[in-house]
């Protein structure tokens, strides 16, 4: 049977929308109470909302809540509050924070090397400047976002340093002009490529002009710095002059050397206990490939338990976090907000629908420190959650998740290697199930 051709929307069927919008007198309520007060505010289930209480049976103390600003440096602001307890613990004070303009700068500088050598062997074998792989590499390229493992491939590469020693900028508070220019260089960049000039000499050019670049809105980061504090006991320390490498060896060690991220890929053709990979998809040549074990929901949040209840260390976890948020509270619940009532639409999907047709994917990286705990010792409730947005909202920035909204929206955890089941560590050596660049379990917090 032939398909119909397309119908334009017609007076004939706009007036029937127009009169069956007019008949129900609800949707003359909805309609002036969001036009007054917004979607959010009508939606919001304030029985629900009553019911999500902050109180955890168990917490991480992780001091006071960083501010990522007009950036989109969740994943190595939330991975460098896990760095930072530890890091606490070493030195004896309760108030630490890393810098992570420093950790940003050699993010960037090391993602221009890995963009332009992998266009550039792409461009050899022939790839077409139109492909869909190139365009999606060309767009996607300078962003602010990342992984979990990419954030460890620049710690072990390059350390880290207190924020007192490469502190904020302008540009890393508002990163916008500088990703923009970035990737205006590398496009220009991948045009010399394909006008057939010298493979090396572009990259070269490249990340020479990306360290100006960078040391111009960032500051230049210090090859050494001298160090000393007064622990909270009042006791002077000085350590001397310290490379940051030095730096995060002594008072971060290995203990984050062994861990590997955990995904929920709720996609039944991507079984669990495999690796996943994505193609094209990294920051430092030679550095440890972003992959990830492909694990059920249950099991990742019985490991943020472990770690949290044992181990007192922040978890950190990538999630998709806009769905059902009330950021001004601190919250998210699967049934914070009843837009399907408002609208008289039906929202309802599963996990796995929403990720193949692109409702949702992890985009940004936060931090659990709390867990509330029922009294099985083994069902988890609701957990607490250090973001990255400053301490103005919020329970002075720690949020409260929903245990219902971990399994639908929580994508990725990072755990020690050492809470692997055989099977799992098994797995870990086994070759990855590899997915395209553009696939949604590339996405970058």
């Amino acid at each position: 049977m032939a398909q119909e051709a397309m119908k334009p929307l017609d007076n004939e069927r706009l007036d029937a929308i127009r009169d069956e919008f007019g008949q129900n007198p609800i949707n003359r309520i909805a309609m002036n109470a969001v036009v007054e007060s917004g979607i959010d505010a009508v939606a919001r289930n304030a029985s629900r909302a009553r019911t999500l209480s902050r109180r955890f049976s168990v917490t991480v103390d992780n001091g006071k809540v960083t501010n990522q600003r007009r950036s989109g440096r969740c994943w190595l602001f939330s991975s460098l509050n896990v760095a930072r307890n530890i890091a606490k613990k070493n030195l004896g004070i309760k108030e630490f924070e890393f810098s992570q303009s420093y950790a940003m700068f050699f993010d960037k500088l090391e993602r221009v090397n890995y963009f332009i050598r992998d266009v550039a062997d792409l461009v050899a074998a022939g790839e077409s400047e139109d492909s869909r792989l190139m365009q999606h590499l060309l767009h996607d390229v300078m962003g602010d976002g990342g992984q979990w493992t990419m954030a460890m491939n620049i710690y072990q590469k390059y350390g880290a340093v207190p924020k007192e020693v490469f502190p904020e900028s302008a540009s890393s508070k508002a990163t916008a002009t500088m990703n923009t220019n970035l990737r205006t260089m590398l496009h220009r960049a991948v045009a010399r490529l394909y006008a057939g000039e010298d493979a090396q000499q572009v990259i070269d050019d490249c990340v020479s002009s990306a360290y100006r670049m960078l040391c111009i809105h960032l500051g230049e980061p210090p090859r050494s710095f001298e160090w000393e504090y007064t622990d909270d006991d009042g006791n002077f320390h000085r350590d001397g002059e310290m490379t940051p490498q030095e730096f995060w060896n002594e008072y971060v060690g290995s203990v984050l050397d062994e861990y590997v991220c955990l995904v929920d890929d709720p996609r039944a053709d991507h079984p669990k206990g495999r690796r996943i990979a994505i193609e094209h998809l990294g920051n430092v040549v030679d550095g440890t490939e972003t992959a990830y074990l492909n694990v059920p929901i249950d099991f990742m949040k019985q490991c943020a338990l472990k770690i949290l209840s044992e181990q007192h260390i922040p978890v950190w976890f990538g999630a998709d976090c806009h769905p059902m948020m009330d950021r001004k509270e601190g919250a998210w619940a699967t049934d914070l907000f009843e837009y399907n009532r408002v609208y008289s639409v039906d929202f309802d999907m599963d996990k796995e629908t929403r990720v193949r047709f692109a409702d949702s994917q992890m985009n940004h990286a936060m931090a659990f420190v709390g867990v509330d705990v029922a009294d099985d010792g083994e069902t988890t409730r609701r957990w607490r959650v250090e973001n990255s947005w400053g301490d103005e909202i919020a329970d002075n920035g720690y949020f409260t998740m929903g245990d219902a909204w971990f399994d639908e929206f929580v994508y990725e955890v990072a755990v020690p290697k050492s809470m692997l089941p055989a099977e799992y560590a098994k797995a870990l050596e086994e070759p990855a199930i590899v997915l395209p660049a553009w696939d949604p379990m590339g996405a970058l917090a």
